[in-house]
């Protein structure tokens, strides 16, 4: 019938019309649609596309622009090319690295342009969910008029691209115009850049004729001691090649800027961003573009051939930025995803990995249970399964009585990798001669990554752990032997909360039901498009959700006694049917004890032969037992939560499970909650 506006606009014109109102000889024609669905830009390309709809004889009623709808057919066609930004304003876009900077040094230069010139100043800052680590698109506008576009940029004149490694895997020339500047952050000079760009983007750069300069950002920000912040540096070069001000006078708003930003913190940081600023115009430098492409290599596909079919349709794009472009259709019609996604992604963040050095190793597993990211791995296998190991592969000797003759590995997945050193930080093994030296040490990632890329494959295909029975995993040296079932969130690199997270997936990860408060945890548990828990070789993994509400204790707590009552009422029925059941499968799903793995292995085969008993049958008591005999096994079922002021963790809601007497774990992942629960958190 029409959204809400419409139906007032029809109903007001209807009555006015019955009351006999002389403004209408006859009925209007009224169309309606809608516009920003999901977010979605709002362009003037689109305004123009609603208006060339509405000049047809018969326009389409109930219509919508921008998204490609090939469910309903509601969708209006526009000309994206259609532009009406004025000639005379710098549009420029960022591409940066989150926590590297880039946002901050623009919301300086929006100050500095809009405060300090005659120029009107608008910026925009597209960033996801994943914070530290993810890819930010800051939309920065200069221009002798008040600026009213709000949209992102669709032509640029200044492109930046603050890491390098954004060129192989997104289209960051796309929005560039003809005649533009591109400024890139580069490991190689400006002799040496060009035979390193993809082939697609030396096409553009030629195609459109952009002037091109480099500047190593990185080695600028060591030398002046820096660190990872670029934003200084990567700023000073927008403004000495852009134009928007004459360079020395950019040059002096910068350092007043940075005076008034960093003054509070001392001289010393104060004069490191000085000396930053002053090497960034040595460094930077114009690349002599030639006049034909001579790469070899173009940018990878975004995810790997061997992924599901949904990652590449639906995933892969979203990664890439183009998710808006997807038609309706290819997404899940009752909205659930498929878990296990985050390895898919790829990110290849990390400046530098850890490398292992098998002959310092002490086997301590330390390493392992402190990564945030799952990205460090450690497998104990029988050395027969190693014949076909590639070269690269280390390996050495298990210290571990119960499984000698057996090797141990230790493997980095580098792609996945943040980079946090939070593994070398922790290792106690070190070099005697050289006491620099551990067992792992950092080294740059770019070298290492096809080699490690083939050994990581070849990692994941080996035995998950050694047989059941064998270990107890109630120590650090035997669990980092598990599979994490949590795997390259998108928590910022060095997070503190994620190794537990990873921890709990690994010891109860098969049988683990999750009620996720809302906070951090919830932003990397619950992400979208790609989701870091996962499932084992089974497909057995943690069952997720998220309270988006302050009631996350009774949440989780509903969940166990919802399945408390499921396994109460299967095992009625398995009483009751005990006759068709039969005897000996009757006294395994009811008497099997499931303190250990390997009774919880036995109640599974149980389960599963009763399924095969009562597969097609008809009835009702039967057809009931079949929805709820999952329940007969037992479930680890956990409250997590504690990111900033987690009330719902905290407070009366953790009482109220406490005093149920349910068997429920409570994960608190915050120190100020966990202080400020009265005790209630060591209780659980």
């Amino acid at each position: 019938t029409g959204e809400p506006l419409y139906q007032d606009v029809v109903t007001a014109i209807s009555e006015a019309m019955m009351n006999g109102d002389s403004r209408f000889d006859e009925m209007p024609r009224i169309v309606g649609g809608r516009y920003g669905l999901a977010s979605k830009e709002f362009t003037p390309a689109m305004v123009k596309g609603v208006f060339d709809e509405l000049a047809k004889a018969q326009p389409k009623n109930h219509f919508s622009i921008g998204i490609a709808d090939d469910v309903t057919f509601t969708s209006l066609p526009f000309n994206p090319d259609f532009n009406t930004e004025p000639e005379d304003e710098v549009r420029a876009v960022f591409w940066g690295l989150g926590s590297d900077g880039t946002v901050s040094a623009n919301k300086n230069s929006i100050k500095i342009i809009g405060e300090q010139t005659p120029n009107f100043a608008q910026g925009y800052f597209v960033y996801d969910s994943k914070k530290a680590g993810a890819v930010t698109v800051s939309h920065l506008r200069f221009g002798p008029r008040p600026i009213q576009s709000t949209y992102l940029i669709q032509r640029a004149n200044f492109v930046a691209v603050h890491q390098f490694n954004f060129l192989e895997r997104y289209d960051v020339l796309a929005v560039a115009q003809r005649g533009a500047t591109f400024l890139l952050n580069s490991p190689y000079s400006a002799k040496e850049v060009w035979d390193h760009l993809p082939r697609s983007v030396q096409e553009q750069i030629i195609e459109k004729e952009l002037k091109f300069y480099v500047i190593n950002a990185y080695e600028v920000a060591r030398q002046t001691r820096m660190g990872a912040r670029i934003n200084t540096i990567m700023q000073t070069c927008f403004f000495a090649i852009s134009n928007v001000l004459p360079r020395a006078e950019a040059i002096r708003k910068i350092k007043e800027s940075i005076k008034k930003t960093y003054g509070n913190r001392g001289e010393a940081v104060v004069g490191q961003n000085f000396k930053a600023v002053d090497a960034a115009l040595e460094h930077l430098h114009e690349v002599n573009v030639p006049s034909s492409v001579t790469s070899a290599f173009d940018r990878s596909p975004i995810v790997a051939s061997s992924a599901p079919e949904f990652v590449q349709n639906v995933t892969a794009p979203i990664i890439a930025g183009s998710g808006d472009s997807l038609p309706v259709s290819a997404f899940p019609m009752d909205g659930t995803y498929p878990v296990g996604t985050a390895q898919w992604e790829k990110r290849n963040i990390a400046l530098e990995v850890p490398v292992w050095e098998p002959d310092l190793c002490i086997q301590c597993g330390k390493c392992v249970i402190v990564c945030p990211h799952s990205t460090i791995r450690a497998k104990v296998v029988d050395q027969s399964l190693l014949a076909g190991a590639p070269a690269a592969f280390k390996r050495m000797p298990a210290k571990w009585r119960e499984l000698a003759d057996q090797s141990y590995t230790i493997q980095v997945a580098v792609e996945d990798c943040t980079g946090c050193r939070l593994c070398v930080e922790v290792c106690p093994a070190k070099d005697k001669s050289n006491v620099s030296r551990k067992a792992l040490n950092m080294h740059p990632q770019q070298p290492l990554r096809q080699r490690e890329r083939v050994n990581w494959d070849y990692f994941l295909t080996l035995p998950d752990k050694p047989s059941d029975g064998v270990l107890r995993y109630n120590t650090i040296k035997n669990a980092q032997l598990l599979q994490p079932l949590f795997e390259f969130s998108s928590a910022c690199s060095g997070c503190g909360e994620t190794p537990y997270i990873r921890l709990v997936t690994q010891l109860f990860g098969d049988r683990a039901i999750i009620a996720n408060a809302t906070g951090c945890s919830s932003i990397y548990g619950g992400n979208l498009p790609t989701t870091p828990y996962s499932v084992n070789r089974d497909g057995r993994g943690p069952a997720w959700s998220n309270s988006l509400f302050e009631d996350n204790a009774e949440f989780g707590l509903g969940m166990r006694l919802a399945l408390d009552q499921q396994n109460a009422y299967a095992r009625q029925l398995i009483e009751r049917l005990h006759a068709e059941i039969g005897g000996p499968l009757t006294e395994c799903l009811l008497g099997t004890g499931q303190t250990t793995d390997e009774g919880i292995r036995i109640q599974r085969e149980c389960v599963a032969a009763l399924k095969a008993k009562l597969n097609g049958a008809r009835d009702p008591e039967a057809c009931d037992l079949l929805a709820v005999c999952d329940a007969l096994v037992k479930k680890s079922v956990w409250i997590i939560g504690g990111d900033g002021w987690a009330y719902d963790i905290g407070y009366g809601g953790l009482d109220h499970v406490l005093a149920s007497g349910e068997n429920v774990n409570v994960l608190v992942l915050d120190t100020e909650v966990y202080s400020n629960t009265g005790g209630q958190a060591s209780k659980a």
